[in-house]
């Protein structure tokens, strides 16, 4: 069979900058995946994407002009549907076979093949291969279909009536198999050989495209167009070393896409602004270059903030001096209105900000940001006492009050992004300590995965309030994240905890941070909420929380590196200070290694399921006096020698050894089930060595549920 390579491109208006790469990708993957399907290319076709602002195109290599012919068995219908009681077809056999387009000649050639516990018919039969110019059109209308679209605009064409529905108003469609046009047709429009290059630097207006393979070629050079997005960045980020005159361009791969979406020939030059701007905080001046004007500002060589950033100019003149000097005096307006905000904000200290937050409302049923912070404060306040006393305590008091006042900031409310960056700069312009200050910044740490931790205890606290009220409050009144909506971000905030606990080995007990965290709410509830709402605030946090957190914990575990059986024989024990699990789960990998291990668990897992048929109480004691055989007398001593070295263990923290111990049980557990029947006749009897299991099962599980680690 021979092959072709083949190029669809759609040609429209400018796409959204900050949805094209995924747009791009997903129109050549969707259509080159139908294409594979069809059997018109091979599952292992190498597949080229491209994507402009204003194009997407796939390159598909090696696809056939007609797909092979498929075998194809069909079940009919049960064979005491189809047959007679001689064995001759039925008016209904017949006509689903017309409907097949066969004839009576084709009921001999039926097959039998059991189906469940009945006989149906089968009818074998050759089905025509699809031809590119169906498969492809086919292909095309599912890769518009699932292109992922935030919101479609309708348009009308160009006969005055017939409205589309598309992302934007769509000009040319080229579909080329080699040389040959592929006749297909979408959002009417008609397939050809013609694409358009960049809107003023094209040497040619109008590209026709050779073939499939000269696409990129012919656009880049003709065109001036870097089709593939990918090498379009590449060429940006070349370009912005180059420019960047020794130092350094701020490193942000969101803004480097953005700027790749929106250029088909990018150009960096430089620019720069008056030095005086510069006594605005950086993260001032950095936020409105990216996000207003798509700049990289530029750093020095200790990541100081310089009067000079890059543009990326989607045009090439002679002489840049226009482009850079307009783009100089666009940008001096956005910095003047950010010195502005700077110096307002500056003329008010934060503390005297902290009573307007009683006008804003945080949540209709939790109350305003005023009780917010009320809250915040009381579950620092709790934290700073067990983790540092009284002085810790007063900090932590003092950075939650002023956490939020940032909010009411003309520099906050321009640039939501800088809250807490903001409320630093002007707590250490009002004279606060620094640990104070960078508390208020760092209570929103981490904001991401990967991101840094609070700095100092105060910082700490602070950010384990905020991140905790935050979770109770919103799991209180049913708010929990399901499926992947998570609008308050309690995923991000229960990690958040989680890594302050155990990256900074914290030890405070979960147990206790939910409890003083839930008695900062009794206000709240009391003014807000009906006594069975109170009721259910108590049980969506409480139980709902734990499981939450359980999950969040065994997923980052898992992503550590630990199995799903080592995270679940820890996490089963509902331990309460999350620095000892890493600590547990590296005992239980030190313990599987030993030889003991795989017997232990399996002992273990019998032990646990003969304790879970018990009915009633089983009693902890043991009468020596009722161990009449020698294997359980030998467990009975076993553990009366073992099980103090394991527990004195566990408790200096020391889990591996308190698991190795353990190992010295084997022989004697092992013994007891060959030759002891536990459930005896005798209640009394029965009733010790049901005891006597459950001493061995409290020795065995205080690290982690061993049972979990059997196969």
């Amino acid at each position: 069979m021979t092959t072709k390579n083949l190029l669809v491109e759609l040609f429209v208006e400018e796409l959204p900058p900050k949805a094209l790469k995924k747009l791009g990708e997903s129109f050549a993957t969707t259509l080159s995946d139908s294409l594979k399907v069809q059997g018109l290319a091979a599952a292992d076709a190498a597949v080229t994407s491209y994507a402009s602002p204003r194009r997407l195109a796939v390159h598909v290599a090696n696809v056939a002009a007609k797909a092979a012919d498929k075998p194809v068995s069909q079940k009919l219908m049960p064979v005491t549907v189809g047959l007679d009681a001689n064995g001759n077809a039925t008016p209904a056999l017949l006509k689903r076979l017309a409907g097949l387009g066969a004839g009576p000649e084709a009921v001999a050639q039926l097959k039998r093949a059991p189906d469940g516990k009945n006989e149906a018919l089968f009818y074998d039969s050759m089905v025509a291969g699809a031809t590119l110019a169906n498969g492809l059109q086919k292909a095309l209308e599912e890769a518009l279909a699932k292109l992922p679209i935030p919101k479609v605009m309708g348009y009308q064409l160009a006969d005055g009536w017939t409205t589309v529905n598309f992302v934007r108003p769509a000009h040319g469609l080229v579909a080329l198999h080699g040389s040959e046009i592929v006749p297909i047709a979408v959002l009417g429009l008609n397939s050809g050989n013609t694409t358009q290059g960049h809107r003023f630097e094209a040497a040619n207006p109008t590209v026709t495209l050779k073939c499939a393979d000269s696409y990129a070629e012919q656009l880049a050079t003709e065109g001036a167009v870097i089709a593939s997005f990918e090498a379009r960045r590449a060429e940006i980020v070349r370009q912005l070393a180059a420019a960047a005159q020794g130092l350094k361009p701020i490193e942000d791969d969101a803004l480097l896409d953005e700027v790749t979406a929106l250029v088909e020939r990018p150009n960096v030059l430089l620019g720069q602004f008056e030095e005086a701007f510069l006594e605005v905080p950086q993260e001032c001046l950095i936020l409105t270059m990216k996000a207003n004007q798509k700049y990289f500002p530029l750093l020095d060589a200790n990541g100081k903030l310089t009067n000079k950033f890059l543009i990326v100019s989607n045009i090439r003149p002679t002489d840049p001096s226009l482009v850079v000097g307009g783009n100089e005096r666009v940008v001096r307006p956005r910095l003047a209105d950010a010195k502005f905000f700077f110096d307002q904000d500056r003329k008010k200290p934060l503390d005297a900000r902290v009573l307007g937050l009683s006008k804003v409302v945080y949540h209709n049923k939790l109350g305003t940001q005023g009780e917010r912070v009320e809250r915040v404060q009381a579950i620092a306040r709790a934290i700073g006492q067990q983790l540092g006393g009284e002085e810790l305590a007063r900090k932590a008091d003092h950075a939650a009050l002023l956490a939020k006042a940032d909010l009411l900031t003309d520099m906050v409310g321009e640039f939501p992004e800088l809250q807490g960056i903001m409320g630093r700069y002007y707590a250490q312009h009002d004279g606060l300590p620094d640990d104070v200050a960078y508390a208020i910044e760092d209570h929103y740490k981490p904001r991401f995965a990967g991101d840094e931790l609070p700095r100092n205890p105060v910082g700490i606290c602070v950010a384990l309030a905020d991140k905790l009220e935050t979770l109770v409050g919103m799991f209180g009144i049913g708010q929990i994240p399901t499926g992947d909506k998570d609008p308050f971000a309690l995923r991000r905030h229960a990690l958040g905890v989680i890594r302050i606990l155990m990256e900074k080995k914290l030890p405070l007990r979960l147990d206790m941070l939910f409890s003083v965290t839930s008695r900062a709410f009794e206000a709240t509830l009391q003014q807000t909420m009906s006594e069975q709402a109170q009721e259910d605030f108590g049980f969506n946090f409480g139980l709902r929380l734990e499981d939450f957190f359980s999950d969040r914990l065994a997923g980052n575990l898992r992503e550590q590196g630990y199995s799903a059986q080592e995270v679940d024989a820890v996490l089963s024990q509902h331990p309460q200070r999350l620095p000892d699990v890493q600590e547990r789960l590296a005992a239980v990998r030190a313990f599987t290694s030993l030889s003991e291990a795989a017997s232990l668990a399996a002992a273990n897992k019998r032990v646990s399921n003969i304790l879970k048929k018990v009915e009633g109480e089983v009693g902890n004691v043991v009468n020596a006096a009722l161990l009449p055989e020698a294997a359980e007398q030998a467990l009975h001593f076993a553990l009366g020698e073992i099980a103090p070295q394991a527990n004195a263990a566990f408790e200096r923290g020391d889990y591996t050894a308190s698991l190795q111990a353990l190992a010295a049980l084997r022989v004697p557990v092992d013994a007891f089930f060959d030759s002891v029947m536990v459930n005896a006749e005798d209640p009394a009897l029965r009733a010790n060595r049901l005891a006597l299991l459950a001493q061995l099962h409290a020795a065995m599980n205080r690290v982690a549920d061993l049972s979990k680690l059997a196969a």
